[in-house]
């Protein structure tokens, strides 16, 4: 036992002294490796895992570049010795065997820890990166491309032969894995094969999550009852990637004012015009007839003295009459009757209402940052 806690402690010691540009896990970089009986194991297996899983390898690396990567597992030389590996910043599984497979050690969640600060007091500190898990998010005050993350962008990541848009190398292995369990949403080129694994081994690329100009929101459950504060109404789902429907700009429509009642004024104009024009004219007329025959005696008309009789005399039926003088007055009576009928009409001025339609930003306070996503 004694044995086995000076080795750990020299180990501890050595590594602290050794400027890991990456990261290693203390006691399994450089060191011999004992079984269970206490005795150095020539030919262990150390095996690099994801963490959180069973078994998803993550990519090991002999410079700290992460640019030459090293079998999996990891194999002890003759003395029980593993070679120096380095691997992402953050958290890893690891599991050691004998050579025949015998399990001597097995722990998830082990921090990678960083780069030594070197100088007095004996000390070393921790990278700050590796305080964060594959698929962490974080913001930073900058543009500037971070090792050990990527930028959520919407560009793609993959292996060194896969031609990703933003980052093309071994190490994002991790991140690729997560990103194809998590979000089915984004676009796998070539399609989705059977596992991560297996497409990320076939040069395949992933979109990363694109957070250009958004704003992140947490679910509105989050394992609780859903609050109802961010919902199909504004997104475009409620699932992980979900983003909302609207842009940075909105005009209102009808359906957008409140109720009203327009207010004005009606004038209305009736014009009627009625003219009648009577004539009456008063006077006298004679009547004058040649050879009048009567044809009998009621046919006897009163005759004048013109005529050859007495006045009032009556003429002797089939007696010709030379001639027949009548004067006498006329008398007329006109009527006349006239009707209007007005419709009436007008027009309506309202009291103006509403402006020009001119979009509103509906943006909050907001400053650009770079948003990052952990490898």
């Amino acid at each position: 036992m004694l044995k086995r806690l000076g080795v750990a402690l020299a180990a501890l010691f050595s590594f602290v002294t050794i400027a890991n540009a990456a990261g290693t896990v203390p006691g399994f970089s450089l060191t011999p490796q004992f079984d269970l009986t206490g005795k150095v194991a020539p030919g262990c297996k150390l095996y690099v895992i994801r963490a959180g899983t069973v078994s998803t390898p993550q990519s090991a690396y002999s410079d700290t570049a992460l640019t030459i990567a090293l079998p999996n597992p990891l194999t002890c030389d003759a003395g029980g010795r593993l070679p120096q590996w380095f691997v992402a910043d953050g958290s890893i599984k690891l599991r050691l065997t004998t050579s025949v497979g015998v399990q001597i050690f097995s722990q998830d969640n082990l921090l990678v820890v960083g780069p030594s600060s070197g100088g007095g007091g004996g000390g070393g500190s921790v990278d700050p990166t590796t305080i964060a898990a594959t698929g962490d998010i974080k913001s930073a005050y900058g543009t500037s491309v971070i090792s050990g993350w990527v930028r959520a962008n919407g560009r793609t990541i993959g292996n060194a032969t896969s031609g990703a848009t933003e980052r093309a190398n071994a190490d994002t292995a991790a991140l690729f894995s997560y990103l194809w369990t998590t979000d089915l949403g984004l676009a796998v080129s070539g399609g989705r094969g059977a596992s991560a694994a297996l497409d990320f081994a076939a040069n395949k690329t992933i979109a990363l999550p694109d957070f250009r100009g958004r704003v992140l929101a947490s679910f509105d459950d989050m394992g609780n009852s859903a609050a109802g504060r961010l919902t199909t109404a504004t997104m475009n789902g409620t699932g992980i990637g979900a983003v909302s429907l609207s842009g940075q700009q909105a005009t209102l429509s009808t359906l957008n004012l409140p109720p009203f009642t327009p207010a004005g004024s009606l004038s209305l104009s009736t014009s009627v015009s009625t003219s009648v024009t009577t004539t009456i004219t008063g006077g006298s007329a004679t009547v004058n007839s040649t050879n009048f025959v009567a044809s009998n005696a009621s046919d006897a008309t009163p005759l004048s003295a013109a005529a050859g009789g007495a006045v009032g005399g009556v003429a002797a039926a089939g007696v010709t009459v030379a001639h027949i003088q009548s004067t006498g007055s006329i008398t007329g009576t006109a009527s006349s009757s006239a009707s209007s009928t007005a419709t009436p009409s007008g027009s309506f001025i309202g009291t103006a209402q509403g402006g020009t339609s001119t979009p509103f930003s509906i943006v909050q306070p907001t400053i650009f940052v770079t948003s990052y996503i952990k490898l």
